[in-house]
C-alpha cells in the first residue's frame, strides 16, 4: 500500500478509477472500473486514493463492494468517523487479501499426475461450426501453455497437452437427446404496460452431467477420442447450438466446471444482461464469447483453482462471496474481461496439488498408527531391531513434512514437492515394516475350563431356604401367646 497520511480527498474535485479493458462504457456495454490490480508477478497495487467504486449483485445476494454504509477508505474521502473506518477497513483490506489471494480455499482435491491432458470436444450444429469467433481453442491453449512454459502452473516433470475433436449434430443422435433432455424452464416477471410472465429456458448442468457420465462411452466413440493410458484428462464438451434465444447453464453461467469434466454451451444469442451491476449500470454478458469461462472452468477442474470472489469460512462452515478482488486480472466472475491468469490463480495450481499431497500423506501415517494401536502399541508388534529402524523412519518423515510445509510457506513449490514425494518413501517403509510385523504375529487359541459347581453357596442357600420355609410354616405353633387359663 502506497498511503500518504496528509492525503485528503474531501475536496478532490473529480474523482477516478481504473479501467481494465479498451473502450468505453456504452448503453450496450459496461466497462466496469475499479481501484486494484493483481499482477502476473507476485505483487498488487490498491490505489487508496481512486475511487469510491461500487460492483456487485444488482437486486439482491451476498459481496457487494462497497459493504455497509459507506466507501470502505471513508478516511480518504472525507467522510464521518474517518480515522477509525480508515483502520477498520485497511485492516479488513489487508486480511481479505491474505486469505483470497495469498492463501485461497482448495475447491477439489487435486492428486498429482505426470501426464494432464484437457480434451476439447466441440458439439455444433451446420452453421455454427463455421463460425469461430468467441470460441478460440487456440487462444485458450496459449494461454495455459504460455504459463506452463514459464514455470507457472506445472510442478516437476509434469507435461500439459491438448487435443480437439469436432462433432456435428447431425453425426450424434445422443449429442441432441443429452440437450433436450436437460432442458428446462422458469417463468419471470417483467413491468412492461403492465406486469407480464415470460417463460424462459435453461440448461440444467447436473442432468447434463449425469448423461455425460453415463454415456461417456458412446460420446467417446462418435467424437473419435481414444483412451487415454495413463495421466490425468479433462473432457471439454462445449455444445454450439443452433438456437436463437438465450440458453445458459443453471439459468446464469455459461461454463460450468464438475470434478470429472467442463460443461459449456452458447446459442446464436450475442449479448444479454445480467443480474450484477458495476458503478451504477448493468453488466452485460457476452454470451457468444467463451474463452474467459473456459480459462476459468479449466482452472477449477483441472488445478482445483477456486474463484477469485468464492472462500470457504470454516467459522460460518459455508462458502463466503466477496467481490472485492474480482475486477482486474482474473478469468473468474461476471466484472473482468481479461482471460489472462495473475499470481494468484498460478500459486494456487501448484499449492492445490502440495496440499492433496500432503493430505494423502497424513491420512495414510494415521492408518498406520491406528494399526500400530490395534496390534498393542509398537514395542509389542515390532521385535527390537524393526523397532528402531521404524522409529528412524518416523522420525525422518516427520521432518521431512515439516520442510515441505516450510517450502510450502515460502512458496518455493520445487523444493515442497521434492521433500513431499522423499517422504512417501518413508512412509512407504513404515507401511512394510508395520505389515511384515502383523504377518509374523501367531495367532493362538486359549480355552478356559468351566468353573466348578459351586456346591458349598448352593447348599448354604438351599438349608437357609428350607429354615425360613420351615419356620414360616410351624408360625402359629411357634409364636402362639401362651395364656393361662382359668
Amino acid at each position: 500500500f502506497d498511503l500518504n497520511p496528509h492525503l485528503n480527498l474531501g475536496n478532490q474535485s473529480k474523482p477516478y478509477a481504473y479501467t481494465y479493458s479498451h473502450g468505453d462504457s456504452s448503453p450496450g456495454f459496461t466497462n466496469c472500473l475499479g481501484t486494484l490490480w493483481t499482477a502476473k508477478d507476485r505483487y498488487l497495487w490498491i490505489d487508496l486514493a481512486a475511487g469510491p467504486v461500487d460492483y456487485g449483485p444488482a437486486l439482491s445476494g451476498d459481496g457487494v463492494l462497497p459493504r455497509g454504509e459507506f466507501h470502505p477508505l471513508a478516511a480518504l474521502h472525507g467522510r464521518p468517523k474517518s480515522q477509525k473506518a480508515l483502520l477498520r477497513d485497511l485492516a479488513s483490506l489487508v486480511w481479505s487479501a491474505y486469505q483470497v489471494l495469498l492463501v485461497p480455499s482448495l475447491r477439489i482435491p487435486v492428486p498429482f499426475e505426470t501426464s494432464l491432458v484437457v480434451q476439447f470436444i466441440h458439439f455444433h450444429g451446420s452453421e455454427s461450426g463455421r463460425d469461430s469467433s468467441g470460441l478460440d481453442w487456440k487462444q485458450i491453449q496459449r494461454t495455459f501453455m504460455d504459463e506452463a512454459n514459464e514455470g507457472g502452473l506445472l510442478l516437476g516433470d509434469q507435461s500439459l497437452r491438448f487435443k480437439t475433436y469436432e462433432v456435428s449434430f447431425s453425426e450424434c443422435p445422443i449429442c441432441s437427446f443429452a440437450v433436450s433432455r436437460s432442458i428446462n424452464s422458469y417463468t419471470s416477471r417483467f413491468l412492461f404496460d403492465n406486469y407480464t410472465l415470460i417463460v424462459s429456458e435453461y440448461l440444467d448442468s447436473k442432468r447434463l452431467h449425469q448423461i455425460l457420465t453415463d454415456s461417456a462411452d458412446e460420446f467417446r466413440r462418435v467424437a473419435g477420442i481414444p483412451e487415454e493410458e495413463f495421466g490425468r484428462v479433462l473432457p471439454v464438451y462445449v455444445f454450439d447450438l443452433d438456437y436463437h434465444m438465450l440458453l445458459l447453464l443453471d439459468r446464469y453461467h455459461q461454463s460450468v466446471a464438475f470434478k470429472d469434466m467442463v460443461i459449456a454451451v452458447r446459442t446464436k444469442n450475442t449479448q444479454t444482461v445480467s443480474d450484477y451491476s458495476c458503478n451504477g449500470r448493468h453488466v452485460f454478458t457476452k454470451t457468444r464469447e467463451l474463452e474467459r469461462p473456459l480459462v476459468g472452468s479449466i482452472l477449477q477442474s483441472m488445478w482445483g483453482v477456486s474463484p477469485t470472489h468464492l472462500l470457504w469460512s470454516p467459522r460460518h462452515n459455508s462458502t463466503l462471496v466477496d467481490y472485492t478482488w474480482s475486477v482486474g486480472q482474473t478469468p473468474f466472475g461476471p466484472f473482468s474481461e481479461i482471460s489472462s491468469m495473475s499470481f494468484v490463480q498460478k500459486d494456487a495450481a501448484r499449492r492445490n496439488i502440495l496440499l492433496t499431497s500432503l493430505n494423502y500423506s497424513i491420512t495414510s501415517a494415521i492408518d498406520v498408527i491406528e494399526s500400530i494401536a490395534a496390534h498393542g502399541g509398537d514395542r509389542k508388534l515390532l521385535k527390537p531391531s524393526r523397532h528402531a529402524e521404524f522409529i528412524q523412519r518416523w522420525n525422518l518423515y516427520k521432518y521431512k513434512l515439516d520442510k515441505a510445509v516450510s517450502a510450502l510457506s515460502h512458496l518455493d513449490f520445487k523444493m515442497a514437492l521434492y521433500y513431499v514425494r522423499s517422504s512417501d518413501h518413508d512412509l512407504y517403509a513404515i507401511h512394510s515394516l508395520v505389515y511384515h510385523a502383523s504377518e509374523e504375529l501367531e495367532a493362538s487359541l486359549v480355552c478356559f475350563k468351566d468353573p466348578p459347581f459351586p456346591w458349598t453357596s448352593v447348599s448354604l442357600s438351599a438349608a437357609g431356604f428350607l429354615a425360613l420355609f420351615y419356620v414360616y410354616a410351624r408360625r402359629d405353633k411357634l409364636f402362639k401367646n401362651k395364656r393361662k387359663q382359668f
